[in-house]
């Protein structure tokens, strides 16, 4: 198994990916994006970066991820957006990989945190970062504005 960043050949791989991750929440119709925007964000405007799984040749899971920053320690951390791996791979290693590769980031680079969120009927990756060392921000609610509510906001 290798691990390394995504190239712009491996965009198909990416995509296909997304989709089963958006499959795999029951979100499939909240996938607004394109292939193309993707592409775009990861490999022309520095938006977001992608790391890769691949087992002979073939790219088997994924961690894109953007910065982001805290004031209260002063430096970024990494926020990870999307970690997926095909169903006939998990549990050999791939989504571990992926974590830790993205944690040496964090403290190669002085990052203070590593962050994600995980929907909270998602037993196995709960236990998977669980096992990590990963503790829940149970304190903390997410809040959204997006869509007709933003648009009306800004007005």
């Amino acid at each position: 198994m290798i691990i390394r960043e995504a190239t712009p050949k491996d965009l198909d791989a990416i995509w296909d990916l997304i989709l089963g991750l958006a499959e795999y929440e029951k979100a499939s119709d909240q996938v607004k994006t394109t292939k193309e925007q993707i592409g775009k964000s990861l490999f022309e405007e520095d938006v977001a970066k992608c790391h890769v799984a691949e087992i002979d040749g073939e790219v088997i899971g994924i961690a894109q991820w953007f910065l982001n920053y805290s004031t209260w320690t002063g430096v970024p951390g990494i926020y990870l957006e999307d970690l997926f791996v095909k169903p006939e791979f998990r549990g050999k290693g791939a989504g571990l990989a992926l974590m830790k590769e993205l944690a040496r980031i964090c403290v190669a680079k002085g990052y203070a945190r590593f962050q994600w969120w995980v929907l909270d009927w998602n037993e196995p990756s709960i236990n998977f970062y669980k096992k990590l060392g990963a503790v829940p921000m149970d304190e903390w609610t997410v809040y959204r504005l997006s869509g007709e509510a933003l648009e009306k906001f800004a007005r």
